[in-house]
């Protein structure tokens, strides 16, 4: 698998870290022994999933010579944020179409990373009603270019067969960690499936490399029928764009809908366990709709016994945190320390916290 032919940018310097949680895997019974991929820590402002996208994405923008960008999210999107965040190292000018799927959720002087838009720079930022933003997106983009500008429109989460190659090298990456860092065989990977640039380079990279993990995407949005479809077509598309047209297996793209809850974004009782133990066991942060949702999934798989004894399970960190500080009732409801979180989790039943029906991309 060459990626060596595409353009491509660098935001992060070296691998980021494959840790073990020895925290949760002991609280969770000790059979499954559980690891993380800290792709939380990768570059650009405050890291996360996208920054790999945007390294193929803004390589490409730039090699056609763009000046300004447009792309689109909802309205805590950490896909705006980050490529934003690109746009200020590129010296590009950068407009944010951010979507209001819940309605009466978007707020001008909003925390979180709605704060981050303002303080980065952004040219502009429309807010659309949910559905509307890639059509809004098109739109502002032939007034720009009648102003003489030469515009470059990212999709959501750059979620395409460029963006995706990002998670191509991550396979890739983890593989070669695996081997130089003495790391176990994986026997399953966990990972957040929501536009699905992420799941779809995962699954296809692991594929293109013959690797035995097995890549389960825990859906933030659709059921698993549509997702996997949306998974296969992406990941079929990126294999003939690197040369390998061999077709994936059907068991290759695995997708679990049952963490879902009421629907994308709103908050579950799993995700909030997951958001606190994952704090107070092993002091990582993660985000309430992409990370906190898969991680939900993870704990369920494993009070399930959907992994054998003995099995290592890599999850993968996407990142979010801070959109975390728009949600900040998660956790104030079982506030105290990691230790007596741990003695008490087996009996525990955690208070849902009233959070506002907020949407991240």
């Amino acid at each position: 698998m060459d990626l060596s032919k595409f353009p491509r940018k660098k935001y992060t310097h070296g691998s980021t870290p494959i840790e073990p949680m020895s925290s949760l895997s002991k609280i969770l019974g000790g059979d499954v022994n559980l690891w993380i991929k800290r792709d939380d820590q990768l570059g650009l402002t405050g890291g996360g999933n996208k920054t790999r996208k945007l390294e193929f994405v803004m390589a490409d923008a730039v090699s056609r010579g763009a000046d300004t960008i447009i792309t689109y999210g909802a309205v805590q999107s950490n896909h705006c944020r980050l490529t934003l965040s690109a746009c200020v190292k590129e010296g590009l000018s950068c407009c944010l179409i951010v979507e209001e799927r819940v309605k009466g959720s978007y707020k001008e002087d909003a925390s979180g990373n709605n704060y981050l838009f303002r303080l980065l720079g952004a040219e502009s930022i429309e807010r659309v009603d949910s559905g509307q933003a890639p059509a809004a997106a098109e739109k502002l983009a032939e007034k720009l270019r009648t102003e003489g500008r030469n515009v470059y429109v990212i999709p959501g989460g750059a979620s395409d067969v460029v963006g995706a190659k990002g998670y191509l090298a991550c396979a890739a990456e983890i593989h070669h960690q695996q081997f130089v860092e003495q790391f176990p065989k994986f026997d399953a990977l966990i990972t957040a499936s929501g536009s699905g640039g992420t799941h779809a380079g995962l699954a296809a990279g692991m594929f293109a490399l013959r690797s035995p993990t097995q890549v389960i995407g825990v859906s933030t949005r659709f059921d698993s029928t549509t997702q996997t479809g949306r998974i296969r077509s992406l990941a079929e598309k990126l294999l003939v764009n690197i040369g390998i047209p061999d077709l994936l297996p059907n068991d290759a793209v695995a997708v679990d809908d049952a963490y879902v809850g009421e629907g994308y974004s709103l908050p579950t009782k799993g995700m909030e366990e997951a958001v606190t133990l994952f704090a107070r066991t092993e002091g990582i942060l993660l985000d309430p709709v992409y990370s906190g949702k898969a991680a939900a999934g993870l704990i369920g798989m494993v009070r399930n016994g959907s992994f054998p004894a003995g099995s290592n399970v890599l999850f993968l960190h996407t990142g979010g945190a801070p959109s975390l500080y728009h949600y900040q009732p998660i956790g104030h409801s079982t506030a105290g320390t990691a230790k007596s979180k741990r003695s008490a989790e087996a009996n525990s039943d955690m208070n849902t916290a009233e959070i506002e029906e907020k949407k991240i991309d």
